[in-house]
């Protein structure tokens, strides 16, 4: 049987809702992780068969296929495709095991699993109007937070929540705190800082222009 390993990884930094990364488009943040992987580990990249990558939203500049534009946007050849997986949450994890499914399968003895998200650069979206003309006011939704455009019958089937609803439900039914998440979302950032400080992390991440 064919054994599947993961030779490198790369990301860019973690950035925040508004924060230093917010100026920099998706499709260009994987396009730079693409790059990076391909240059430092001297990769032919004609001889890569599949680039997957996750992403959640899809609602603004990684949409449709940002797999495959960040690929021509790394300077890849044209004849290497791209493919874009939406699992929500776990969309780059997923994109990683079909990556790995791919070789297992036989498909080729190259691919890339990676994910991207920006929910900074996410976009309003609008409804077109079910007749014209009409006097309807547009449904406009946020992007960055939750469902949009929602089935009514899923409504009545299943209640549709965000994820921070749902954060709320689960962290009610399971009784954590307000203090024991603020506790470990502490002691999480301490420890964070102390490997970035002691250089855990310099060949993991790369720098990003903005």
């Amino acid at each position: 049987m064919t054994e599947v390993v993961i030779i490198d990884g790369v990301r860019t930094p973690i950035g925040k809702m508004g924060g230093a990364l917010a100026s920099v488009r998706p499709d260009d943040l994987l396009a730079e992780t693409y790059k990076a992987l391909i240059e430092r580990n001297g990769i032919d990249a004609s001889e890569i068969t599949e680039v997957i990558a996750g992403c959640g939203n899809q609602g603004g500049e990684d949409n449709r296929d940002v797999a495959r534009m960040s690929v021509l946007l790394a300077g890849m050849p044209k004849e290497v495709p791209g493919l874009t997986v939406n699992r929500n949450c776990s969309s780059a994890l997923e994109a990683v095991n079909f990556a790995a499914k791919t070789i297992l399968v036989g498909e080729g003895d190259l691919a890339i699993g990676s994910g991207v998200e920006s929910m900074s650069r996410a976009p309003w979206s609008m409804m077109k109007p079910d007749r014209v003309p009409t006097t309807t006011p547009p449904k406009m939704w946020d992007t960055t937070v939750g469902w949009r455009f929602n089935n009514p019958k899923m409504d009545e089937m299943y209640p549709i929540v965000s994820l921070g609803e749902g954060a709320e439900i689960i962290a009610e039914e399971m009784q954590i705190s307000r203090e024991d998440q603020d506790s470990y979302s502490l002691e999480s950032h301490t420890r964070a800082i102390a490997a970035i400080n002691d250089g855990k992390f310099e060949d993991e991440i790369i720098p990003i222009s903005v």
